[in-house]
């Protein structure tokens, strides 16, 4: 795999992707109420913690994209080992990759940190489904 043979214009496709699955997850009729009162905030306050609205999307926006990229590898292995891929292995391979490497590694972090269960499955089933997403998109595009 080279980095020369990555369908850019399927990755930027997939980061945009990651940030509708991501509004979607946690938009107001989804999971966002259930996420904010879990994680202690109250209804009036403010997203984004101290930082702008814009730097936390674009810092967002920048590991949507590193996340494409990298799953754009991963299906570009595969389809360089003779593997066919298309839609369905490629959201396949987001899932494996969601729950092998975000789910496991967030887990601790969250439990450690005192957040629970419920902020963790919220937050990782958000995480896997935009890979799952981003998966199919790479994995339709290569």
């Amino acid at each position: 795999m080279d980095i020369t043979t990555v369908n850019w214009l399927a990755v930027v496709v997939s980061t945009i992707a990651a940030f509708v699955v991501g509004s979607i997850w946690f938009g107001p009729k989804t999971f966002y109420p259930i996420w904010w009162k879990a994680i202690g905030r109250a209804p009036e306050d403010k997203p984004g913690g101290s930082s702008s609205m814009a730097v936390t999307f674009g810092l967002i926006g920048v590991a949507a994209f590193v996340q494409a990229v990298v799953l754009a590898l991963i299906i570009g292995v595969l389809r360089d080992s003779g593997t066919e891929v298309g839609l369905v292995l490629g959201a396949v391979t987001g899932l494996i990759v969601g729950v092998g490497f975000s789910a496991t590694t967030s887990l601790g972090h969250r439990l450690m940190g005192g957040q629970g269960f419920v902020v963790w499955a919220i937050e990782v089933g958000g995480d896997i489904a935009a890979l799952v997403v981003m998966g199919g998109i790479l994995g339709a595009c290569q």
